[in-house]
């Protein structure tokens, strides 16, 4: 195919929409794989094709420029040609989590009022439910036939093209809508991340903007994803990494830890490695760099979210002690900045509200005008509720979302900046810290820890001096309670609201 340097794309022309896009993408690339899941293949060459056959049967079922069509899988090829399918008729594309319990699930089909349901076989849907849909089976038949004849519908950029739903784990989940204008933007902002022909071990589920919102970019560099193995393991992630020649790699502190204790890592064939990727939390320093000479390859950190799914990043010459302490610079195109609550910006240095501005960042909130009201200023700012600063080279430090915030005697801490703190020791693997109620000081903090070793127990005293050395006293966790390990949400962060039970 050539070799194309980073974050230049290898499909460009004057595409309309997506559905163009990928037409034309399954012209030029044939029999390169966009898609392996498992023991599933599929070429972009098959993707354009199976899309087109599918977008028939929803035409024929009734479905419009401007429908929604809701897609309950798994992550798969059958979700990817579905998703395209919807995005070819100018159809509006929103995808639900197969993980989600049904009162999310439920909330996401009131709030998107679909006009299909595209499901599995053996999904079992909220009683009630009334949305029509297509099985598996349905999909399977739609493949089979000659859909060759369905062109794109002729939608403007600005037309809304899917709907990401967040994690609803603070409460219903909100539905982040994107334009083809946002999804086209993504190339843009990709800088170094992406590379031409890249192979991606992909770890996160297609209805998470991270997919969703980045299927333009995947198409116009040509980008095969790999999905990671299910259920994890390390020796499978290596063997894969090995096999499929992966390029870019991520994963959680956890899994890269897990990997360099196999003894056949030494021996693996990485060299076709570009870069590898930490996510959702932050990983010590030494692992960083043990990590680094393992795999010979920079490793990299990210921030993004639902509403905005490019935002920042480390450098690949950026030093260990950097992906510990912070998430980088803002991508190409995209914009960061402090303030206040009230939008004032901050001191240098001083912490406030993280605000994002870019091409890729969401229109606003399916049909919530409160929501996107709050979020969404007139000049296009997105106000997160992620709390950070920026240090003296201009690197963000996230210091944790207001939500989690907790106020012990008066002083406002934030659990993140505690969490990092313990995450220094060297016998702590990680740790989370949530805020409890106590009489006469408001709240105070309770740190669960992961040791390392579970048969080392360490002793209070020593953590408190630990973070004593580090911290503000106030900052400083009044309990501490080890467990095996953290409750997780789908998305492989934290789950909080689990923590807060445990204090009960």
């Amino acid at each position: 195919m050539g070799t194309v340097e980073p974050g230049r794309p290898v499909l460009t022309g004057d595409f309309r929409s997506f559905g163009e896009l990928l037409l034309a993408a399954g012209d030029r690339f044939g029999n390169l794989e966009a898609f392996v899941c498992g023991n599933e293949r599929l070429s972009f060459g098959n993707w354009a094709h199976s899309a087109r056959a599918l977008a028939a049967l929803l035409r024929e079922r009734g479905m419009q420029p401007g429908d929604r069509v809701a897609i309950l899988l798994p992550s798969s090829v059958d979700y990817a040609i579905s998703a395209a399918a919807v995005l070819l008729i100018g159809g509006i594309a929103t995808g639900i989590d197969a993980r989600l319990g049904p009162r999310e699930v439920r909330a996401i089909l009131s709030r998107a009022s679909p006009a299909l349901l595209i499901t599995s076989d053996e999904q079992e849907l909220p009683e009630g439910t009334a949305t029509p849909c297509l099985r598996r089976n349905d999909l399977v038949d739609a493949y089979r036939r000659n859909g060759a004849h369905v062109e794109p519908a002729a939608v403007a950029r600005d037309a809304p093209a899917c709907i990401v739903w967040t994690s609803g784990t603070t409460g219903v989940p909100k539905g982040a809508w994107y334009d083809h204008a946002n999804l086209a933007a993504a190339v843009d902002t990709a800088g170094v991340m992406v590379a031409a022909h890249d192979r991606c071990l992909l770890p996160l589920p297609f209805a998470h903007a991270g997919y969703m919102a980045k299927q333009w970019q995947q198409v116009a560099f040509g980008v095969t994803y790999v999905l990671t193995p299910a259920p994890w393991s390390a020796r499978e992630m290596l063997r894969i990494m090995v096999a499929e020649r992966i390029t870019a790699a991520f994963g959680v502190p956890t899994q890269w830890a897990k990997l360099l204790e196999l003894p056949e890592l030494a021996a693996a064939d990485l060299s076709h490695l570009r870069f590898c990727g930490i996510s959702t939390a932050p990983a010590p320093p030494d692992l960083i760099a043990e990590l680094t000479r393992a795999l010979g390859c920079p490793m990299i950190v990210r921030y993004a979210m639902t509403e905005s799914p490019s935002i920042t990043g480390t450098r690949f010459t950026d030093p260990p002690e950097v992906l510990f302490r912070s998430v980088g610079r803002p991508q190409r195109g995209m914009e960061l900045c402090i303030t206040s609550d009230s939008g004032d910006p901050v001191a240098p240095r001083a912490s406030g509200r993280i605000r994002v501005r870019g091409p890729v960042v969401m229109r606003g909130y399916w049909n919530d005008p409160v929501a996107t009201t709050r979020a969404l200023t007139p000049d296009g700012w997105l106000i997160t509720d992620d709390i950070g600063r920026l240090d003296e080279r201009g690197n963000l430090m996230l210091l944790g979302r207001t939500s989690d915030m907790y106020i012990r005697g008066g002083y406002n801490v934030h659990p993140l900046e505690v969490e990092r703190a313990l995450e220094e020791h060297p016998d702590i693997a990680c740790a989370a810290v949530v805020g409890k109620v106590a009489p006469v000081i408001g709240e105070i903090g309770v740190a669960f820890i992961v040791t390392r070793n579970p048969d080392v127990q360490l002793a209070e005293p020593e953590l408190r001096r630990w973070c004593r050395e580090r911290l503000a006293d106030y900052k400083s966790p009044d309990e501490f309670r080890f467990v095996p390990r953290l409750p997780l949400t789908p998305m492989l962060k934290v789950d909080r609201r689990t923590l807060r039970t445990w204090l009960e």
